[in-house]
This record gives C-alpha cells, sequence and structure tokens, in this order.
C-alpha cells in the first residue's frame, strides 16, 4: 500500500485526538464551569432554582433559554463529560468532508457557561431521590426546586445480545462503538476506518426507537464516500433488523446514482453475535416464507450501533415512562412530566411523538425554558404548538456525496393531537427533480454552523 493521503491521516487523527482528551481541569473564578467538590457522594453542594442533566442540544438550550429570558434564575447543569461533542453532522468527519476534523464537532463548555451567566458540574449522576428532591453524584449532593432531564441515550447491549457477558460488551465497545454517543467512540470508529485496508464495512442499524433515525444510512454514505477517495476495494454492508430507511427513497436514489453498488442495505437481518478476533458478524434473517437462515460475514470495519434505551438518569428518576425504550410520559402538550409537576424532560426522553434530532431537542429546549420561567414567574403559559401548527419544528440534514457535496433533508410540522405533540415529516425534492442537491449541502453546513453559534455564544 502506497504512502497516500490515507496512511498519512493515520498519523494525523493520534495528535488531533489527544488534543480533544484535554479535560476542564481548572476551576479558576470567576469562570463557573467545573466547579465541583471532591468530598464524594454525601456532602451536599447547595441548592438550585433550576438544575439541567445533561449538557447536549437539549440540556445547553433550556439553560441558555432560561437565562436569557430571566437572568435572576440560578441555573445548574450537571454533564459528566468535560467536553461537548456534536452527534449531528459527525458523520462528515468519517467522510474527510473538507475542512471538516475533531475540532469542528468539539466545543468548550466554559464558553457557553460565560456566555450566558449557569453554573456547571462536571459529575455523574449516581441516585435522585425526589422526596427530599437532591440529585447524588460522584462530587456530591445537589438540591433543586425544578429539574429537567436530558440525558440522552444509552445501549442496551444487555437485552440485545443475552449470552454476551461484561467483558465481550466492552470488547465490542472498544473495537466496534455505536458512534451514537458523543466521545471516544467516534475517535475510535475514525482511526479504524483510518487504519483500514481492502475489505468490507458493516453498519448494524439498532431495532425498535433510537437516537437520530437517518444517522446509519447518512454514515453509509460517508463511508462509502471515504472509500472512494482512498480507493479502498470493498463494500459497505448495512444490516437491518427491519425494511425501515428514515429518508429511505432519498438515501436510495442517491446510493444508485453516486455509489456504483458499494452500498448494500440488507433487509430483515437480525445480528446475533460479533466475533471480534475473527473479524466477522453472525446474523439471522428472515424470507418472504418465514424461513430464517444464518449468515455470518467477514468485516474490515464494523460499526455496530446497539439498540437505544433511555439514558439510566430516567429511572433514578422514577418518573413513569414507556416500557420499550423508556421515554418520559408528558404531562399532556407540556415538557412537564405526568409523574411529577417539578420535573421536565427534553431531547432524546421526551416521550412525545416528535423525531429525536439536534434541532427537535434545540425547539423544545426553548419550549420547555418558556414553560419554566412562566411558571417561576407566575404567569400563565400555553405551548404555541396547542393552538397553530410549527412548520418546520424540525429539519434533518444529511450529506449523501462528496466532490461535489450533496445532502438531502427532512422536515417535520409539529402539531398538538390532543394528548401528545406530533410530528409529521416530508422529504423534498430539489429543483433537479432529484432528492439531493448543492444547495442542500451548503444549508447542512449553515445549520450545523448556526446552531452552534446559538448553544455557545
Amino acid at each position: 500500500m502506497s504512502l497516500n493521503r490515507r496512511n498519512l491521516l493515520k498519523f494525523g487523527a493520534i495528535s488531533v485526538a489527544a488534543a480533544t482528551m484535554v479535560g476542564c481541569n481548572s476551576e479558576a473564578k470567576p469562570a463557573k464551569a467545573c466547579e465541583s467538590s471532591s468530598t464524594g457522594d454525601s456532602a451536599v453542594l447547595g441548592k438550585h432554582k433550576v438544575v439541567v442533566i445533561g449538557g447536549g442540544f437539549g440540556g445547553l438550550t433550556v439553560a441558555k433559554a432560561i437565562r436569557k429570558k430571566d437572568r435572576s434564575v440560578d441555573v445548574l447543569v450537571i454533564e459528566k463529560n468535560e467536553t461537548f461533542m456534536s452527534c449531528p453532522f459527525s458523520n462528515s468527519l468519517l467522510g474527510k468532508l473538507e475542512d471538516v476534523n475533531l475540532g469542528t464537532l468539539v466545543h468548550d463548555y466554559a464558553q457557553s457557561v460565560e456566555a450566558h451567566g449557569y453554573s456547571m458540574l462536571h459529575a455523574e449522576v449516581t441516585n435522585i431521590n425526589r422526596a427530599k428532591k437532591q440529585i447524588h453524584t460522584t462530587k456530591g449532593i445537589v438540591e433543586y426546586e425544578i429539574l429537567v432531564l436530558s440525558p440522552g441515550i444509552a445501549y442496551d447491549y444487555e437485552n440485545q445480545f443475552k449470552d454476551w457477558d461484561a467483558d465481550k460488551i466492552k470488547q465490542i465497545q472498544r473495537v466496534a462503538p455505536g458512534a451514537l454517543i458523543p466521545g471516544k467512540e467516534h475517535i475510535i470508529l475514525e482511526r479504524n476506518l483510518n487504519d483500514m485496508d481492502d475489505g468490507d464495512v458493516i453498519i448494524t442499524v439498532p431495532d425498535g426507537k433510537f437516537r437520530c433515525p437517518p444517522a446509519p444510512f447518512e454514515r453509509a454514505s460517508m463511508i462509502a464516500a471515504y472509500m472512494d477517495k482512498e480507493e479502498i476495494e470493498g463494500k459497505v454492508i448495512i444490516l437491518n433488523p427491519s425494511a425501515k430507511i428514515a429518508k429511505g427513497a432519498a438515501f436510495k436514489e442517491a446510493w444508485e446514482d453516486l455509489n456504483n453498488d458499494r452500498i448494500e442495505h440488507r433487509d430483515y437481518c437480525k445480528v446475533t453475535d460479533v466475533d471480534p478476533v475473527a473479524k466477522t458478524v453472525t446474523y439471522e434473517e428472515e424470507d418472504e416464507d418465514d424461513k430464517i437462515t444464518s449468515t455470518t460475514l467477514k468485516y474490515e470495519v464494523l460499526n455496530l450501533i446497539p439498540n437505544n434505551k433511555a439514558n439510566p438518569v430516567v429511572e433514578m428518576s422514577g418518573v413513569e415512562t414507556t416500557t420499550a425504550f423508556g421515554k418520559v410520559i408528558m404531562n399532556g402538550c407540556s415538557f412537564q412530566t405526568k409523574t411529577d409537576a417539578d420535573i421536565y424532560a427534553v431531547g432524546d426522553v421526551v416521550g412525545h411523538a416528535i423525531p429525536p434530532s439536534g434541532q427537535t431537542a434545540n425547539w423544545a429546549g426553548k419550549q420547555c425554558a418558556d414553560e419554566i420561567v412562566s411558571r417561576l414567574q407566575g404567569k400563565s403559559y400555553e405551548l404555541p404548538v396547542k393552538t397553530k401548527t410549527i412548520k418546520s419544528g424540525n429539519i434533518c440534514f444529511s450529506i449523501v456525496g462528496d466532490k461535489p457535496e450533496e445532502a438531502i433533508f427532512v422536515t417535520h410540522d409539529f402539531s398538538w393531537t390532543g394528548k401528545t405533540i406530533k410530528g409529521k415529516g416530508n422529504v423534498p425534492k430539489a429543483p433537479s427533480g432529484k432528492f439531493r442537491s448543492a444547495p442542500n449541502a451548503k444549508a447542512t453546513r449553515d445549520w450545523y454552523n448556526g446552531i452552534m453559534r446559538d448553544l455557545f455564544t
């Protein structure tokens, strides 16, 4: 193999990854980021008017919006990671799009803290005592008046692969990460692609509800683009436990036009095992006659995206949830939970029938903040979605091509059904008659840059 751009990337990724792992070690004041106590889980660190668990798109939006509306409200964000990393737009890193690197996705929480004046505690939540209104963390106890849950997702390896022990799960996480949770998973997956020689890349699709339904299919497009640029022989094989593809017609059109049979989507394929040493995936496939056959595939790189569930913080809170994913059951069209009037929810865990995306979390975070501030100020408040349809409450872009960059997108209008907020989707075509276009790709970058400014400046 010649010393080409792909080989050079193997060296460059190491130094960039090391830089992004530098934590917020300083506790210098007046900055409020990283303030914490080392006295452990039993010490009471303080009480706050509003505590937000989770520093992702939803949590940061709630914190900023509350402070923007009422600077007198004391807001604390509890977030276990010391740096922010975006999952939206992260597939462009795997496609090696121009000017995209880890620095594009990683942001400093201190920037947002200073800009908006809330506080942040970098700690992991270990328990929630609703009766005492206490959140137990690895740094101590935080008390609250109002709590907002925005903790994101967790993976459900244990129920999906019942024969796997804890050691095997940890091994798979190391060598075949899901990369739907921000942090080192994306770095590992990028490194695996940089280090690969000829061979196939396998991407698995979770069963049931999961974060960002178009993500596996956009990822396939970006990895295919990367393999084309680096002249890597092999296919990108998508193993899907159903036949559902978010933005399906648009993705299939792009794959047919751009990828020359490099991307292969296989329906009704249930992954049953992985051998990380032999680099094989075994799956069961059901045909039209309900006959099940077992197949083992060799891979060079595996992106095993396991089934998703709500972050365990939701269960710790004791609020009522759905039985499968664990989404929080809401109080009508409110972002207040049905179980506890002092607990709200946004992001992946919200129980409304709206798509899980960065844009939806941002929209919901602003509505939730409006609701909380009105309550604290003793004012009545009604979510706008209850009286009118919110046009394009969600817009979700997926880049499908490189050189030229082209993207597809879906919009969702939000409306009130009488019981929940519901999203109705539409995947529009470009003037060319195709779903994808170069202006859509520019809009993807503009959206991402805009929402980062919204969160951090």
